[in-house]
């Protein structure tokens, strides 16, 4: 069980801090525990019982998110490829499913490879899920390296740059 002041990932909703742990706030739910989760992107309230089977777990820690970052330009592309939106829609969701930011990582790198290459147009959906992925990895790593969201990609860009400057 979480306890106030943790920060998970709820679902595909992204980083929420547990405000409180405590009796259900609505009527006719008894003695039902609830969590109190406040999205760290956004301003509402969630209800979400104790016992509920939506996806959650812990933020990864600092030395995580270190370690991942450092891994960026290891991490391979994904080779998937298909010309049909709906394949396309249902390999993205499975990925943002899967809540690993390794796999969030390849899905970004994906997206710009593709646009790189030049030689296909990066379609929308293609977009929505490059944006969908980093919002819910820089949110993320926000909370895990305790530094405003908007500061992750240049600490990203300062550590990549910065450990491939060393290896020359």
């Amino acid at each position: 069980m979480y306890q106030a002041g943790e920060f998970i990932v709820y679902g595909t909703c992204g980083v929420c801090k547990v405000e409180a742990v405590g009796k259900s706030p609505f009527e006719g739910e008894g003695d039902k525990l609830y969590y109190t989760l406040t999205p760290v992107a956004g301003t509402e309230t969630i209800y979400l019982p104790v016992d509920s089977p939506v996806y959650t777990r812990p933020v990864i820690t600092r030395t995580q998110a270190e370690r991942l970052i450092e891994a960026i330009p290891s991490i391979e592309v994904d080779d998937f490829t298909s010309h049909s939106l709906r394949m396309s829609t249902e390999h993205y969701q499975t990925v943002l499913k899967s809540h690993d930011c390794r796999e969030l990582v390849q899905l970004i790198k994906t997206v710009h490879a593709k646009s790189r290459r030049g030689s296909r147009r990066v379609s929308q959906i293609d977009q929505r899920y490059r944006k969908r992925a980093e919002d819910l990895l820089h949110g993320e790593l926000a909370v895990a390296l305790g530094i405003p969201v908007q500061e992750v990609q240049p600490y990203i860009a300062r550590t990549i740059s910065g450990k491939t400057a060393k290896a020359h």
